[in-house]
């Protein structure tokens, strides 16, 4: 971030935002961006017995990529090519994070999986803090995650692959973060989004299409993909992307920290997936300590090497 003193909004310098969104505070927009991508991933889910979740995940981003494109139209012999490999990268990180999601949640609950996942963007928040109090609360989130996953119990510990899975998703997340506010800075609108999709769709075909084959053709499979596009990657990577314009990528881990309640709320309802009392409790651990160590960053100037503009 540039400046020792003060960290710039998101939006300070390069690409303009959403015109029709200026007047939705930044905090509403993450907000309605975490609701929708935990009932997308909840609908995704009801797609895996046809498709596997490499099918669905190829149908998510590659729909949400054409959506994007469409919308956005971007040019990318127009950016520079520091602009473009930013996007391609951004994209390719995308592609990561929502094929491991997908894969993870095959495996575990959709409320655990979001759950553990947020130890990425709480790691990020620690990081750009530096703070020792900071790395009390990554304690008690892990201790929340070691709860979920319950490797003392043969009976209820969570499929270790699934739980790897999802680790590596909250690396991508955490990536995602600091990658969505280089790209918006330097892209209008969603250009550098529509652009980034594209990559990301290059990361999920080779699965996608090994998993789900002719079925990803099927009218229902392609509607319900659509749907998913929607929820799951258009409507809230657009709504973050311009949100992380004009807030500290700080600010946005902590409003992001009801995701893993949300989650647990679109597993229930949609999929019928319930947690236990120490399961609840283990979610609450990692909301308090996702809310904790960002409202203490707030405070805090994050060194400057830390991320650069």
């Amino acid at each position: 971030m540039a400046g020792a003193d003060r960290e710039e909004p998101a939006g300070a310098a390069g690409g303009r935002g959403t015109a029709v969104l200026d007047p939705v505070p930044p905090a509403l927009l993450v907000l309605a961006g975490a609701t929708s991508v935990q009932f997308g991933a909840a609908l995704a889910a009801t797609l895996f017995d046809d498709l596997g979740p490499g099918g669905a995940s190829l149908l998510r981003v590659g729909l949400a990529a054409v959506v994007l494109w469409v919308m956005w139209r971007p040019r990318p012999g127009a950016h520079p090519r520091e602009h473009v490999r930013l996007a391609v990268l951004f994209g390719l990180v995308l592609g990561g994070m929502n094929l491991c999601f997908y894969e993870a949640l095959d495996r575990i609950p959709l409320g655990v999986a979001v759950t553990i996942e947020f130890i990425g963007p709480i790691g990020l928040a620690t990081l750009l803090s530096r703070r020792p109090v900071d790395f009390a609360w990554v304690g008690l989130a892990i201790t929340g995650i070691v709860l979920l996953a319950r490797p003392w119990s043969a009976e209820d510990a969570l499929d270790p692959v699934g739980v790897a899975l999802v680790l590596a998703a909250a690396v991508f997340w955490a990536l995602y973060i600091v990658l969505a506010q280089r790209a918006g800075r330097v892209f209008d609108g969603g250009q550098g989004l529509a652009i980034a999709m594209v990559a990301a769709t290059l990361v999920t075909l080779p699965p996608g299409v090994v998993e789900a084959g002719t079925a990803l053709f099927g009218p229902e499979a392609l509607a319900l993909g659509f749907t998913v596009a929607l929820l799951s990657s258009v409507i809230p990577y657009s709504l973050e992307t311009e949100a992380l314009r004009r807030m500290p990528a700080r600010v946005f881990g902590v409003l992001m920290s009801l995701e893993p309640a949300l989650a647990a709320l679109a597993g229930f309802l949609v999929l019928g997936q319930t947690l236990d009392a120490l399961g609840i409790a283990a979610v609450a651990l990692v909301v308090t300590a996702s809310i904790g160590v960002t409202r203490t960053a707030e405070r805090t100037p994050p060194p400057e090497a830390v991320i650069e503009a």
